[in-house]
């Protein structure tokens, strides 16, 4: 997945079990969306990705913990313009 994720990509947690390694509780919450700001090529320490993601809390979680989200795709949708009504003047 680290080749297919990016900074500034969503991404879905999926996993917000306690820490792989400590067994501490993570920040995470499950079903939350977050935005990755920087992609590590570094294998976790669990053996389960080879990167890691930083999404601005605490330092960098494994990657197995997020599914990538589509990107959005952008509908253009015709506007109506709106044009000022004429009005008539009685004598």
């Amino acid at each position: 997945m680290s080749d297919a994720v990016g900074p500034g990509d969503l991404v879905l947690c999926v996993n917000a079990s306690p820490n792989h390694v400590t067994g501490e509780q993570v920040p995470l919450v499950a079903g939350e969306t977050y935005r990755v700001w920087t992609v590590m090529d570094f294998a976790c320490p669990c053996g389960r990705s080879d990167a890691l993601l930083d999404i601005g809390i605490d330092f960098a979680w494994c990657q197995s913990r997020f599914r990538l989200l589509p990107k959005p795709k952008f509908e253009a949708k015709p506007r109506k313009a709106s044009a000022p009504k004429e009005k008539e003047t009685i004598r």
